[in-house]
C-alpha cells in the first residue's frame, strides 16, 4: 500500500470530534475580532515522501521541451511551477505549434489539486451519490426539460455533468490529460504517436524506461507512450507542490493564522447564499473527514461569459465553444441541454492568474466579480453593445442555448434594475479573501 493510499484511508477514518465549520459565517468578524477561527479543525494533508522512480521519470518528461515540434515547449511551459502550475503569461491563452504562433483554444487551467478530482459522470446535483447516470442513458434524459428529471419518489432533481479534466471533462485520468496537449497542433504539437515514441526512445532518460519496464517497452510504441504519460501522472500525484494546502486560509481553518477584517468580511460574503454565493459552487468547507476544501464542486455551469475578441477562433462569427457539447468533446454533443457548460475550476491560487473563465476573457478578479454582480442587473457593464446601444448579452453562445445559462442561483437570480447582490465593498472584501487561497503562506505558529 503506497503512502497516497494510506493518506486517503486515514482521511476516511478521521473524526473531527465535533468540530463544526460555519459555512455561513454571518457576523463572524464581529464575534471573533481577533480574526482567528473559533472552531479550528484538523486538516488531512497528503504525506510528503521522496518521489518514486516512476515519478522521477515523470518529472523529466514534464520538463522535456524536446517532445514538442518547436523544441521549446514542455508541459511546464504552460503549467509553470512558479505560477501554481498555471500559465506564466498575461494573455488569454498560450501559444504553441511549430513556431509558437498558434493560439490554444482555451485558457490554460492550473494542474494543482487534481489528485482528488472525480471521473466524469452525469448525475444528481449537489453531491447526491445515488443513481449516477451512465452516458449511454443520457438520450432518454435529454428528452426531458433542461437539467431536470424525476427521482423514484417523484421529486424533481437536477441532473448535471460533473468531474473529468479539462474545461469540458473529456479526460478522466491525469495520464490522458497529459497526452492531449502533447499531440495538439496548437500546443506541444508532438505530431504522431510514432514521432513521440521515437523521441522518447532517444531521450536522455530512456534508460529509466528500461529499468522500470524492461527493454521490451522501447519496442512497443503504444506501451511506451502509455507508461510515459502514467509517469507524468505519478509525478503530479507524488510531488507535494501540486497539492500543498499551504494557503493562509488552510492555516486559518486550523487556528494557526488570523484573517484581517476585510478577509473575514470577504469570507462571509463568499459564503452568503443571498449575496455572492460563491461557496454554492466553490466549496469553502473541509470535508467531514478532514480533507481541505478544494473550492470547486466539480460540476459544470453555463454562465454566459462574454465572447473574447482576442481569440483567433472567434473571428469566425459562426464558431462557438460549447464546452461539454464541443467542439473538442463530441461524445455528448447531442445532449444540447448542456451546451455552454464548463467545469467549475478551483479557486485555490486564483489570485496568481491573469486569465479567467474558459476563454480568458477577463484579466482581473475585479472584472470577474463585476461579471457576477452585474450580468443580470446591469448587463451593459460587462457585455459589448450593439449598434443601438443595447447589451449583447450571452454573445458567446448561440441564442438557442441561452436557456441553459444559470439564472436561478444567486447572484444570477436578479433582473434588470434590481439591486446587485454585492456592494463595491463586498467585491473588494471577497478579493481580499481570495488572496488568502494562495499557497506558500508561513504561519506564525
Amino acid at each position: 500500500m503506497n503512502s497516497r493510499t494510506m493518506w486517503l484511508l486515514g482521511a476516511g477514518l478521521l473524526c473531527l470530534a465535533g468540530a463544526v465549520f460555519a459555512t455561513g459565517t454571518q457576523g463572524f468578524a464581529e464575534t471573533n475580532p481577533a480574526g482567528t477561527n473559533p472552531n479550528p479543525v484538523r486538516l488531512m494533508r497528503p504525506p510528503v515522501a521522496p518521489l518514486s522512480a516512476m515519478a522521477q521519470l515523470g518529472k523529466e518528461i514534464f520538463y522535456d521541451a524536446s517532445l514538442s515540434s518547436s523544441g521549446a515547449l514542455s508541459c511546464a511551459s504552460c503549467h509553470s511551477s512558479d505560477h501554481a502550475y498555471g500559465p506564466p503569461n498575461d494573455g488569454p491563452v498560450m501559444l504553441g505549434g511549430a513556431d509558437l504562433s498558434r493560439q490554444g483554444a482555451r485558457a490554460v487551467p492550473s494542474l494543482t489539486y487534481l489528485d482528488r478530482h472525480p471521473n466524469f459522470s452525469i448525475g444528481p446535483d449537489k453531491g447526491d451519490d445515488d443513481n449516477i447516470v451512465d452516458l449511454a442513458q443520457m438520450a432518454a434524459i435529454g428528452q426531458q426539460s433542461a437539467r431536470t428529471t424525476k427521482t423514484a419518489g417523484g421529486a424533481s432533481t437536477n441532473i448535471v455533468p460533473q468531474g473529468g479534466l479539462f474545461w469540458d471533462g473529456r479526460a478522466d485520468t491525469l495520464q490522458d490529460q497529459a497526452l492531449f496537449p502533447l499531440l495538439d497542433p496548437n500546443e506541444m504539437d508532438g505530431g504522431s504517436a510514432e514521432i513521440v515514441a521515437d523521441k522518447l526512445r532517444r531521450a536522455p532518460y530512456a534508460n529509466r524506461f528500461v529499468e522500470l519496464f524492461g527493454a521490451g517497452v522501447l519496442r512497443n510504441q503504444r506501451l511506451l507512450i502509455a507508461e510515459a504519460m502514467f509517469a507524468v501522472a505519478r509525478y503530479q500525484v507524488e510531488e507535494p507542490s501540486f497539492h500543498p494546502y499551504t494557503s493562509k486560509y488552510d492555516y486559518w481553518l486550523e487556528g494557526k493564522a488570523r484573517l484581517s477584517d476585510s478577509e473575514l468580511r470577504g469570507l462571509q460574503a463568499f459564503n452568503d447564499p443571498n449575496r455572492a454565493n460563491c461557496a454554492g459552487c466553490h466549496t469553502s468547507a473541509p470535508t467531514r473527514d478532514g480533507l481541505p476544501p478544494l473550492f470547486t464542486d466539480h460540476q459544470y455551469e453555463a454562465l454566459g461569459a462574454p465572447r473574447n475578441a482576442a481569440l483567433a477562433n472567434n473571428r469566425d462569427p459562426n464558431y462557438f465553444d460549447l464546452g461539454v457539447c464541443g467542439p473538442q468533446r463530441t461524445d455528448i454533443s447531442e445532449q444540447t441541454q448542456y451546451c455552454g457548460m464548463f467545469l467549475t475550476p478551483t479557486l485555490r491560487n486564483t489570485a496568481t492568474r491573469h486569465a479567467f473563465f474558459h476563454n480568458g476573457v477577463f484579466h482581473s478578479l475585479e472584472q470577474v466579480l463585476d461579471f457576477y454582480n452585474f450580468r443580470d442587473t446591469n448587463p451593459e457593464k460587462v457585455f459589448p453593445r450593439a449598434a443601438d446601444g443595447t447589451a449583447l448579452k450571452y454573445d458567446d453562445l448561440p441564442p438557442k442555448y441561452h436557456a441553459n445559462v444559470d439564472v436561478t442561483d444567486p447572484p444570477f437570480d436578479r433582473h434588470p434594475g434590481d439591486k446587485p447582490a454585492m456592494t463595491e465593498q463586498d467585491e473588494a472584501d471577497i478579493i481580499a479573501f481570495l488572496k488568502t487561497l494562495t499557497d506558500g503562506y508561513k504561519p506564525d505558529n
